[in-house]
């Protein structure tokens, strides 16, 4: 099962996690990772419902890429509550260059087996991941 593109298979666990934070909402994102020694896409880090997109924000490491999907919850101007599902390729210019390559080689494979993403992002530094983005990713 693993991808033609980069040999890359993705854990179970990382679709589970998906279906809990899409079907339970009892998480606000999750971080996966590429285990380069096994070749497979595993989860990384798990944030509380409790925490804010700084958390996530700041989960994202400086220096290497990542996946990650980040539940994004407001309140429309006629106050209606929404809730959208983000899909974020992390590839920071600091990353190494077989990672880049690794990470966007995977990216589509791994992107379809996270079904009921709303909305793509890719960042290459953390202003591209600021609030207003995600705000400007739904209002528009």
């Amino acid at each position: 099962m693993a991808n033609s593109a980069s040999g890359i298979a993705v854990s179970d666990d990382c679709k589970l996690k998906f279906l809990e934070l899409k079907a339970k909402r009892n998480h606000r994102y999750i971080v996966f990772k590429i285990e380069e020694s096994v070749q497979q896409v595993v989860v990384e880090k798990v944030g509380g419902q409790a925490e804010t997109h700084e958390d996530f924000a700041n989960s994202l490491p400086p220096n290497e890429c990542r996946y990650a999907v980040f539940d994004y919850d407001w309140t429309t101007n006629e106050n209606v509550q929404k809730s959208r599902i983000f899909f974020v390729a992390w590839s920071p210019e600091t990353a190494r260059v077989r990672s880049k390559m690794l990470y966007a080689s995977s990216k589509d494979r791994f992107r379809r087996e996270l079904d009921g993403v709303q909305v793509e992002l890719q960042a290459t530094d953390p202003s591209e991941m600021s609030l207003d983005t995600f705000i400007g990713r739904v209002t528009h």
